[in-house]
């Protein structure tokens, strides 16, 4: 369909969100949101290196909540409202004529309590996934890390990563810069939200308990799903290498190396990210909120950048 289309409600509040890391699923999840095809798809709008409306942000851009720099504001309301046109972000869209839109986006996770600021209930999905196999995908695509760009936003540091600068930036093999990035795409939302704001969807429990991890999804977007859902969960994404209906939540434990399995597992404990993922494939999905309680100051002021 690519730019044939029409989007005739410019409400950010008729906008879905989904972020997620690269190499988490974010695509095939978000083929299982618009199994109706329904939705406006708009593909990673905040890719600067495609989509010139974009050009002064960061490939991980961090911004605090109460930016209103212009460079930054006017892309982003084109962006949620369906005012962008591009064929990058084009490129996987099939419906003629839209009421809502679905952003994917896998550069955005450091971005979504300013989004969510500044253009407030528009739903916000975030998706997880183990590390370990996110990275090796990684590594097997031959993707360059983005890590020193990353750690030069000098905000981001003071208000997260202060804690971890100097083993970040210790890191030299790029499977360690990777797991750090992934820690970081994480670590920063899930510290700057809490339950019911934004919706937390384990790629891994939509394997294993499609049913039980949809209705949370769904019911999160205020919509209902019926079986057609579960057979498009059985189709592979466009930009995946394998059969989505083949895999299991155990899969990369067949290859799994245990020296980096290991590493994974320090790394991801120097930001409290090991109550989440350990060395096995299942999340503790009931420890997703521990991160936001930690960051809650005795004066009422989270720590997150939002002074």
């Amino acid at each position: 369909m690519g730019g044939l289309y029409l989007d005739i409600n410019r409400d950010h509040r008729n906008t879905v969100f989904l972020a997620g890391s690269g190499r988490s699923g974010t695509t095939w999840v978000s083929d299982v949101i618009n199994y109706k095809n329904d939705y406006r798809l708009i593909f990673e709008p905040f890719n600067p290196n495609k989509v010139q409306t974009c050009k002064d942000f960061k490939s991980k851009q961090y911004l605090r909540a109460d930016d209103r720099r212009k460079e930054f504001l006017e892309p982003a309301k084109k962006i949620v409202s369906g005012a962008i046109r591009n064929r990058w972000t084009d490129r996987f869209h099939k419906t003629f004529l839209a009421r809502r839109r679905l952003i994917k986006d896998i550069r955005a996770n450091l971005l979504l309590r300013w989004l969510h600021a500044n253009f407030p209930e528009m739903p916000i999905v975030l998706l997880l996934r183990h590390p370990y196999p996110v990275v090796e995908s990684r590594l097997r695509m031959d993707w360059r890390d983005n890590l020193a760009e990353t750690m030069s936003q000098k905000e981001l540091i003071e208000d997260f990563l202060l804690p971890f600068e100097e083993e970040i930036r210790r890191a030299r093999t790029p499977f360690e810069r990777h797991v750090f990035l992934w820690c970081i795409d994480n670590y920063v939302p899930l510290r700057q939200f809490g339950p019911g704001e934004i919706q937390p969807v384990f790629y891994e429990n939509l394997l294993a308990h499609p049913e039980d991890e949809l209705d949370r999804l769904f019911s999160f977007l205020g919509a209902d799903f019926d079986e057609r859902v579960y057979r498009k969960m059985q189709q592979p994404s466009v930009l995946s290498n394998k059969v989505s209906g083949n895999r299991t939540p155990d899969d990369w434990r067949r290859s799994a190396g245990i020296p980096r399995l290991k590493r994974t597992i320090e790394i991801l404990s120097l930001f409290g990210l090991d109550a989440i993922y350990g060395e096995g494939p299942m999340p503790n999905a009931g420890a997703v909120w521990n991160l936001a309680k930690a960051g809650e100051r005795k004066d009422g002021v989270s720590d997150d950048g939002n002074r």
